[in-house]
């Protein structure tokens, strides 16, 4: 199949108009940061004169053919200063360039300019991305600089509140969105159930969020993609950097593996409150720790190898009653091979693994549940002409789900020994994407991705009439679990379901004139996991499980038009996109439903429909002394389970509800000052609708015991969120760029003390008898300092 799409984009490439016979040569290279000599993601190669430019890919590497003269070449991009010099081509060159930061201290607020003509031509949209240097000066709670905190001040992007793992886009749940470091899978972004996540900014090189318009390498979620690649480390000179918080600290190394041709990087970070607790006397515990390493090595001008791994753990512990631990281990071997200046490869091999454990000691239960996969994927990209750029590759990925082992912890205990089926699945995928000029105003990116599922055995499966394997009581007017009428045993790699489907992507870009474009975008993704939970963000506890006969696999279409523009010289930049989704097959629960050691999930489950839409607009402030955003969204999401017989209800009566997801509006202000080369200044000011709930309307006495009685699902919401966050970083020495080398960043979280409401719960006032409602809220303000050094 690849081999026949190849040759019809090859075929497009000789008779396009740019492929006449006339004698052209290819430049090509490599982008590097001089002085970290990190390969740059993204940046921007353009042509004076025939006005058309390419960026750099994933590894940094650029290719760009021309007829043969006399050119004058700009390199470009956010943060580095620009180089532009005269190019004589008469034969292919190898051109690699080095830039140079636009200054050198630790975290400077670099001078943000995203929309350049680049940008706005390209037939990309709903992507933001997000300097590490700019996330760093954010002001974050405690002091930890924080990936997934700082995207949710873009438009479209929410959570569920403080203190809450993952987060929501456009709607969608926190299960449906991709993260991606190094190419490899997170199962879980947080550490401290959702104060903290996995990500140590000082190892991240470069992140972009996809909400539509994704391309055809990616798939597996419906909401977003959240592409993050670690940095590869310094092979000219040994480095070291880190930083002392009230939380946690961490310490990172880099250096030459062989000088020139080799790399190593190692990146560790810990909390040490629980040392805190054990030397007041206090027994319990709650930590984490984790490490990020990377190494690559050049074999020679046409072949480098890549190792990178991410271990990280979270511990939680009551005395020794309670004691809870999870984590990722993640590993990635890449090998990137140039066929030719004009055709790139990746091939990865990754290993993932994300377990939990729990054991409550006073019970004698040892819970151990986790999901691995390993992933082979081969990715091309060919540069057929500058009118034409194809990407293609196929992947495979294999699954173990493990939904929960139950052992004793002693021969006193009386847990019984129990073995939830486990699930293996197999999910392999061809795609192509193909970038095309069809005009000096008209670009269009269209693509397609093949994705195939494979639920496969040894399990045995329970059967049900009517293939139900939840039942409606009519008498009652609730749902109920089904009784199996059978079971059927597949065994080993044996197929029990298989599901294949076609996502087409489609992005455009239409040139309005140098500073404004308008564009359109649609994609359809499918999604083959299902995240088991009735919680409104993501906990460890949460469970992984495959589509099958009866939890059939997520489709999404989206659809998005949006305006972009630069004002005043690129001072000012505008993005305006309205986008509206629509799901199959999203699920819900009945009431009552139990999850948890759950070894028949599907007479928990009813299938439906779900659907969002918007609008979207962010304002930039690019240059000057004062930079920053301000995202504004105004969007619904909502869900309907409907009955699958006159006689059933449904869930709210069949009618369209509220997901827990839905913030019809959603404000986020972000800015930064620089006064001085020493001092730095930044705040942040968030505001957005509640997140719905579903409260007791009622309540009635059964036996003596009071039982709410609820409403419609989702009816009600909490109070409207809002809070100001400030900063100031100070640097003693900016102009000192070797040796010791250190900066003071001083913080308040929540400055006016907001006590946002993170859940509401009822209970009986003792003196009135009567019920009422209480606000239970993580954080008031909080003040805090870190000290980062580089030496």
């Amino acid at each position: 199949m690849i081999r026949r799409i190849l040759c019809l984009f090859l075929l497009f490439g000789i008779l396009s108009k740019h492929s006449i016979s006339q004698e052209k040569f290819t430049m090509s290279g490599v982008v590097r940061d001089i002085t970290s000599t990190e390969t740059l993601i993204g940046v921007n190669i353009f042509i004076e004169e025939p006005k058309i430019g390419v960026t750099t890919n994933e590894y940094g590497f650029y290719s760009i053919t021309l007829p043969k003269g006399n050119y004058t070449i700009r390199v470009s991009v956010v943060g580095y200063e620009p180089i532009e010099e005269k190019v004589i081509l008469d034969q292919n060159l190898k051109r690699n360039w080095q830039l140079t930061g636009t200054t050198n201290i630790l975290s400077a607020i670099t001078v943000e300019n995203t929309k350049n003509k680049a940008e706005i031509r390209k037939p990309e949209m709903s992507v933001n991305k997000l300097s590490i240097q700019t996330i760093k000066q954010m002001p974050v709670v405690l002091g930890e600089v924080d990936i997934i905190k700082s995207i949710l001040l873009l438009p479209g992007v929410t959570n569920a509140g403080e203190g809450q793992s993952g987060f929501n886009v456009r709607g969608g749940s926190a299960d449906q969105n991709l993260i991606l470091l190094d190419e490899a899978t997170i199962y879980n972004s947080s550490h401290l159930f959702g104060f903290v996540s996995v990500f140590n900014s000082d190892a991240i090189k470069d992140l972009k969020l996809y909400k539509v318009g994704i391309p055809a390498r990616f798939g597996g979620r419906l909401s977003s993609v959240l592409d993050i690649y670690q940095k590869e480390g310094n092979n000219e000179k040994t480095q070291f950097s880190g930083g002392i918080g009230i939380v946690s600290s961490r310490l990172l190394a880099e250096g030459p593996l062989v000088k020139g041709k080799g790399s190593f990087l190692i990146a560790g970070r810990a909390s040490y409150g629980h040392l805190l607790l054990k030397l007041s006397g206090n027994k319990n515990a709650a930590y984490f720790y984790d490490l990020n390493t990377k190494m690559n090595y050049k074999i020679n001008k046409k072949n480098n190898l890549y190792l990178s791994g991410y271990f990280g753990r979270d511990v939680f512990d009551l005395n020794g009653d309670f004691t809870n631990v999870y984590g990722n281990s993640v590993l990635n071997l890449r090998w990137n091979h140039l066929f030719s200046d004009k055709l790139f490869s990746n091939l990865s091999l990754i290993y993932n693994d994300y377990d939990y454990g729990l054991k409550v000691g006073f019970v004698g239960l040892d819970w151990k549940l986790g999901i691995r996969n390993f992933n082979l994927k081969y990715d091309f990209k060919h540069y057929l002409g500058n009118s034409l750029k194809l990407t293609y590759g196929v992947s495979a990925q294999y699954y173990n789900f493990n939904p929960g082992t139950v052992t004793p912890i002693d021969d006193k205990s009386g847990i019984l020994a129990k073995q939830l089926d486990k699930k293996y699945a197999f999910e392999p995928a061809v795609y192509f994407d193909v970038e095309q000029k069809i005009s000096s105003k008209l670009i269009v990116n269209y693509g397609l991705r093949n994705s195939l599922f494979y639920r496969l055995g040894s399990q045995t499966i329970n059967l049900y009439e009517k293939d139900q394997p939840v039942v409606f009581n009519n008498s009652a007017k609730i749902y109920e679990k089904a009784t199996p009428i059978g079971t059927k045993y597949y065994g080993h790699n044996e197929t029990i379901a298989s599901f294949n489907n076609l996502e087409p992507r489609f992005s455009s870009s239409y040139v309005l004139n140098n500073n404004h474009s308008v564009k359109a975008s649609y994609n359809r993704m499918t999604q083959y996991l299902h995240l088991i939970s009735n919680t409104q963000s993501p906990t460890p506890l949460d469970l992984w499980t495959p589509s099958d006969n009866y939890l059939k696999p997520q489709l999404l279409d989206q659809f998005a038009v949006g305006y972009f523009g630069n004002f005043k010289n690129n001072r000012f930049s505008m993005e305006i996109e309205a986008f509206y989704k629509k799901i199959q097959n999203r699920i819900d629960y009945i009431d009552g439903a139990e999850l948890i050691a759950n070894n028949e999930i599907e007479q928990v489950i009813l299938k439906g429909k779900a659907r969002s839409y918007g609008l979207e607009m962010m304002v930039r402030k690019n240059t000057g002394k004062l930079t920053g955003w301000l995202s504004y969204t105004l969007s619904r999401s909502e869900q309907q389970i409907a009955g699958r017989t006159p006689i059933e209800t449904g869930i709210n009566n069949g009618e369209w509800y509220k997901t827990a997801y839905d913030k019809l509006h959603n404000v986020s202000i972000s800015g930064n000052y620089k006064k001085s080369d020493k001092w730095s200044f930044g705040f942040i000011f968030s505001l957005q609708s509640g997140q719905p709930i579903s409260v007791p309307e009622a309540k009635y006495q059964y036996r003596g015991i009071n039982v709410p009685d609820f409403g419609a699902r989702n009816a009600y919401r909490l109070p409207v969120y809002h809070r100001l966050d400030v900063s100031a970083t100070y640097i003693p020495n900016p102009q000192k760029i070797n040796g010791w080398r250190g900066e003071w960043v001083f913080g308040i979280y929540n400055l006016y003390n907001r006590q946002n409401a993170a859940s509401i719960s009822f209970r009986q006032n003792r003196q009135t008898a009567m019920t009422e409602a209480v606000r239970f809220a993580v954080f008031g303000i909080v003040p805090s300092v870190t000290y980062n050094f580089k030496f």
